[in-house]
């Protein structure tokens, strides 16, 4: 509706500025907003009042022209001008109760739309290191990518889901001589396990397999703690004896039994993500390894490019990127010292592989602490002749959960922290999924567990997946009760829907496509969980005050054809949310 109204506005302002020979500015993006007040209409807009500043005219007697100019339109009852110049349409009540015949024809393609006209967008999200399972924290960004991503399907773009698995640098090596160390205590010998290496369960249980697989073939060069761990006591820094005991592990093991214990590693966990993710109902359609760019060369090919570019200088021995051209606070390290690029290196080489493969617009989903790093990576792009604003870059805020009034850590180096699986395995997928997307994902999130796991109207998953398993008990009642429904007779005496709660359900339905558009162009799927709040409240409410299994055959049928629209908005919204839609509860 919005969109016909835009296009009728469109129409009128042309003719308009012929008759009054006026100027305006390319006329893109009128604004229709809905009223929160019946007697204003059901939309208003203030596009006389933006306009007349331009040609410098009474926006009253602007809208007034605008008004008087609008083509004939069968879903428009009336259009007043009110206060200074707001256009406010009153629409008939057959094209609101038109809505419900569109909907049941339309089924699973309601409120989807050709906005994005099939461009190709690039959703990375999640991209947790492979160093442990995942934990609450990814859990949101999971949760919010994937709902992004549908929503950006909805509206037609082409989105590919792709996961940036940081399998090269030290938090690797890391992982690899913490499983070294606790299989050489299966092997009997006595270690000091450092207290800043990953402590998890699941390193022992990686360690257990690779004793099972190599038994003593590992530990044969070594007796005792003192040889293991010679050279690493003359400092009492945590960091740098960690440093000392990953050379010190390369060069005992070898390259190639390192690198087995490390690609061991690397796959137990990728495999625990994978399943967590798709349990989860997140799937990738590309896992894009960090390695494959140096093996490739692509982070030294994008190097020289900025050296070419003159974007690269030298300083202590290290390689510097100008970024501070580009409006960065500061310039970035890309080659330290030793040799070794550094992450941020690897981050310009991924982005410019990213946009080689010809996607309109690239979309980073990030934790909150990455902040900084927006900067310099569309410094990056600029210097290497790529648009910087084909780079969306949307921020995670850190979720917290709360056991009653017991705040839970997250900390995968210590081992203390709960995973998304036993979060999902205590309150289930779709409560799960549901509360992380419900606040702003640049806002702080409190995930309240008992609240997730009740059944009652506070739960809005609850509420919400309750709406729908109510009408289909309804539908279900009238099949026992030998009773007809059909369709087109609902079709054909929607007149009959003159309740109130009849006419708020409508309207809400109606919102539904608003919804969804708004919801993808802005990123924000959190309205769309309070959108299906409130359909569901409009649902209960009627509910609660109308019969639907009635005498009247017509009246009847009008009541199922709304009610089946409304679970088929529900089931739609939730879809795109990756909730379920329950048919009993």
């Amino acid at each position: 509706m919005k969109q016909e109204l835009q296009q009728l506005l469109i129409s009128a302002i042309s003719i308009v500025q012929q008759k009054l020979n006026l100027s305006f500015s390319a006329i893109d993006d009128i604004q229709i907003e809905r009223t929160r007040d019946q007697a204003h209409g059901d939309f208003a807009c203030n596009i006389a009042m933006v306009l007349a500043k331009q040609a410098n005219i009474n926006p009253g007697q602007l809208a007034s022209a605008i008004v008087e100019n609008l083509p004939e339109s069968e879903i428009i009852d009336r259009v007043e001008i009110a206060g200074p110049g707001f256009i406010n349409f009153f629409l008939n009540k057959r094209s609101l109760l038109n809505v419900i015949t569109e909907i049941l024809q339309a089924g699973k393609n309601y409120g989807r739309s050709e906005f994005g006209s099939g461009k190709s967008i690039l959703v990375e999200f999640v991209s947790a290191n492979p160093t442990g399972p995942l934990h609450i924290g990814h859990g949101r960004g999971a949760a919010y990518g994937a709902a992004v991503s549908d929503l950006l399907e909805a509206v037609g773009y082409k989105v590919d889901r792709e996961y940036y698995v940081n399998d090269a640098g030290r938090q690797m090596d890391i992982l690899t001589v913490s499983i070294w160390l606790r299989y050489l205590e299966q092997c009997g010998i006595n270690i000091d396990f450092p207290g800043n290496a990953y402590q998890g369960n699941y390193i022992l249980e990686i360690a257990d397999k690779l004793f099972s697989d190599k038994q003593q073939a590992l530990s044969c060069k070594m007796d005792s703690k003192n040889n293991i761990l010679k050279g690493c006591e003359e400092t009492d820094d945590p960091e740098t004896k960690m440093d000392q005991l990953i050379a010190i592990s390369k060069s005992m093991l070898g390259y190639k039994n390192y690198q087995s214990i490390l690609d061991l590693g690397l796959n137990e966990i990728l495999d625990v993500i994978r399943e967590d993710l798709a349990d989860f109902g997140v799937v990738f359609d590309r896992w894009f390894s960090e390695q494959t760019l140096t093996d490739d060369k692509k982070i030294q090919k994008c190097i020289d490019r900025l050296k070419e570019s003159d974007f690269v200088y030298e300083e202590n021995g290290a390689l510097w990127f100008r970024s501070t051209s580009f409006g960065d606070e500061k310039d970035r390290v890309i080659t330290r010292e030793n040799g070794q690029t550094t992450y941020f290196a690897s981050d310009i080489a991924y982005h410019l592989e990213k946009f080689s493969r010809g996607y309109d617009k690239a979309i980073n989903i990030w934790g909150a602490d990455h902040h900084g790093y927006i900067a310099r990576v569309k410094a990056a792009l600029s210097a290497l002749n790529k648009d910087p604003d084909a780079l969306e870059i949307l921020l995670v805020q850190f979720a917290t959960l709360y056991r009653g009034t017991e705040k839970l850590q997250m900390s995968t180096r210590s081992g203390q922290f709960v995973t998304l699986k036993e979060l999902r395995d205590e309150v289930g997928k779709d409560a799960t999924r549901f509360f992380y997307i419900m606040r702003k994902s640049e806002q702080h999130l409190d995930f309240d567990l008992e609240l997730a796991k009740s059944k009652s109207n506070e739960n809005p998953v609850y509420y919400i997946q309750y709406a729908h398993a109510r009408i289909c008990s309804v539908l279900k009642q009238v099949e026992e009760k030998g009773l007809s429904y059909d369709v087109a007779i609902g079709n054909k005496n929607l007149h009959t829907l003159t309740e109130p709660s009849e006419e708020k359900l409508i309207t809400a339905l109606s919102c539904y496509p608003e919804i969804i558009h708004a919801a993808a162009k802005e990123y924000e799927p959190h309205q769309l969980a309070y959108y299906l709040k409130d359909l569901a409240n409009e649902f209960h409410s009627y509910y609660n005050s109308c019969q639907f299994i009635v005498d009247s055959e017509e009246l009847r049928n009008a009541r199922l054809n709304l009610i089946c629209a409304t679970k088929q908005v529900i089931a739609n919204g939730l879809g795109i949310l990756g909730v379920s839609a329950p048919e009993q509860m």
